[in-house]
């Protein structure tokens, strides 16, 4: 039934929370877990100013997101799964839920980050969104400490 599993990561613990539950998923479906890191666009912010402190923090970010995606990718594919990765740059539940269409994934495995009152109304919530507009089933996990 499930093939393919989405699992957003922003490099935090928190939403490394969702990798037991996915690995169980895709362990018992056969399934590839594709890993995805959604980078914000750091250029957008110096752009004007200086386009070449732009390019230089586009870069490092691209470079610590490889790095982080690498380690979870290895450590997955050394215990035997199927696993690919991704990174791309923009409004996270939008890059989300356009990646779960283009690869025509069969669930999307996440964390929530627990958040409540005034910092969920200022910073929204990545996986509220992607719930309400996502074609596929999304399994979430709530975050722990």
């Amino acid at each position: 039934m499930y093939r393919k599993i989405l699992v957003p990561l922003d490099g935090s613990k928190v939403a490394e929370g969702v990798l037991p539950h996915a690995k169980l998923l895709a362990y018992s479906e056969g399934a590839e877990l594709i890993l995805l890191t959604v980078g914000a666009n750091p250029a957008l912010d110096f752009a004007f100013s200086d386009p070449g402190l732009a390019q230089s923090a586009v870069q490092e970010q691209e470079d610590r997101s490889k790095k982080y995606i690498d380690r979870i990718e290895n450590e997955l594919k050394s215990a035997g799964f199927k696993t690919s990765t991704l990174l791309r740059v923009g409004s996270v539940a939008d890059v989300i839920l356009g990646v779960a269409e283009e690869l025509q994934v069969d669930v999307i495995a996440m964390s929530t980050h627990g958040r409540t009152g005034p910092a969920r109304w200022l910073l929204g919530s990545i996986a509220e969104r992607v719930v309400h507009s996502s074609k596929v089933p999304v399994l979430l996990i709530r975050a722990t400490g």
